[in-house]
């Protein structure tokens, strides 16, 4: 066999091209080309040799054979991207005729382009960290689970206030609670629970639920709760300071 070396100058400098002439046996004069990059690693065909310069040349005027920039291979293309060949020091796109805009004649009058309102999806994505969404009646994979005290008892489970009612399919009283607990820590916004009408999951599927307030119904405070909160504070006010006093 023969070898031949040339350097490829329709490659980046350091590429070297490779020529290897069959002497002998029934592929007699047959040429194989191969390549060297800079740093010795060797490339037997194009697909390889796309491969590993991946997006910083584009190979698809390139004739592997010849090791040169082939303008026929450029008009074959259907994106018509650019091959820069590196012997001439300039591309080697056939035309450089900018194109023509096919829909400025359309128009026989200036126009105006008046925009109603303006999409912001692609802003919102750009700028800030999205909210993750909530996940409705989450609570009820905790259902049946309680607290324990340190020495592993359950704690007694809780009664709802009168008034207080569960939104939602099969919602239960402890399922009420820690969702009413989750409102309380997550948010800091008023807790008024839920504005869908009673039974409306029964008779309306479409319902809307607000992910931000507890499952429980509406519930209006009126004076007379007010009172009764307002006594029920000060009754625990007077125990406090009775220990405290037996305390010290």
């Amino acid at each position: 066999m023969e070898r031949k070396k040339y350097e490829c100058t329709a490659l980046p400098k350091g590429w070297v091209r490779e020529e290897i002439i069959r002497r002998t046996g029934l592929a007699a004069g047959k040429v194989d080309v191969c390549y060297y990059s800079p740093n010795g690693k060797k490339f037997k065909s194009k697909p390889q040799l796309s491969r590993y310069l991946g997006e910083t040349l584009d190979l698809s005027t390139f004739d592997f054979r010849t090791g040169k920039v082939n303008n026929m291979l450029l008009r074959k293309n259907k994106k018509q991207r650019t091959q820069y060949d590196y012997s001439r020091g300039a591309r080697s796109d056939s035309s450089l005729v900018p194109p023509i805009r096919q829909t400025a004649s359309i128009f026989k009058q200036p126009v105006t382009v008046v925009k109603t309102q303006e999409s912001r999806v692609k802003q919102d994505f750009k700028h800030g960290h999205q909210e993750k969404p909530k996940q409705l009646f989450w609570e009820k994979r905790l259902e049946g689970r309680r607290a324990c005290d340190p020495s592993g008892i359950e704690l007694s489970a809780l009664e709802l206030p009168k008034g207080v009612a569960g939104v939602g399919p099969g919602i239960a009283p402890d399922t009420v609670l820690q969702s009413v607990a989750t409102a309380l820590h997550l948010t800091s916004a008023p807790i008024l629970g839920q504005s869908a009408p009673k039974n409306g999951l029964q008779t309306n599927p479409g319902a809307y639920l607000n992910p931000d307030q507890p499952l429980i119904h509406a519930i209006t405070i009126g004076e007379d709760d007010i009172k009764l909160q307002e006594e029920r504070v000060l009754e625990a006010r007077q125990k406090l300071q009775e220990a405290l006093k037996l305390y010290f």
